[in-house]
């Protein structure tokens, strides 16, 4: 009986200890990654992948060997009726997250199927009429990034 209970605690701990193991990015706090540099792959795909069809990034290029910095995002497998919307929110959300994240970050190219989009840390800045880098919780960014998102006129002169 001894043995019996032993070997049920001894199976119980080496089923934590690989649940522990095999954590998922999924819960990870994106602001985590911030202060976070363009040149550093693993924090910009990490963040990449937390944001909006980060289930359909299928790679990207970073652009750093000359100032300004930037990176071009590629997507595939998007589906949805309104779908130039939905590449619109995509470019736009995962823009305003990775130009407050990632501190050298000046512009990103989204290529989706058949669309690309280009934005600037200028640009959305403007657009939103604040700096992004003073956010410093998720909610927050969220907020802000929702409501100009819903004002379908914004969201067409950014990306004219």
């Amino acid at each position: 009986m001894a043995k019996t209970i032993r070997f049920f605690f001894f199976s119980l701990l080496i089923l934590f200890f690989l649940n522990g193991c095999n954590t998922n990015n999924a819960n990870v706090d994106k602001f985590e990654f911030k202060g976070s540099y363009i040149g550093d792959n693993s924090a910009v795909e990490s963040i990449v992948k937390q944001l909006p069809n980060g289930e359909h990034f299928k790679g990207f290029e970073l652009k750093t060997k000359e100032e300004p910095y930037g990176m071009i995002l590629n997507y595939e497998g998007i589906e949805a009726e309104e779908i130039e919307k939905r590449y619109k929110e995509t470019a736009i959300y995962n823009a305003t997250f990775i130009f407050a994240l990632v501190q050298n970050a000046e512009w990103v190219t989204f290529n989706f199927k058949h669309q690309e989009y280009q934005l600037t840390i200028e640009n959305l800045q403007g657009w939103y009429g604040k700096e992004l880098s003073e956010y410093s919780s998720e909610d927050e960014l969220r907020k802000l990034s929702q409501e100009y998102l819903e004002d379908e006129n914004k969201v067409y002169d950014l990306l004219k």
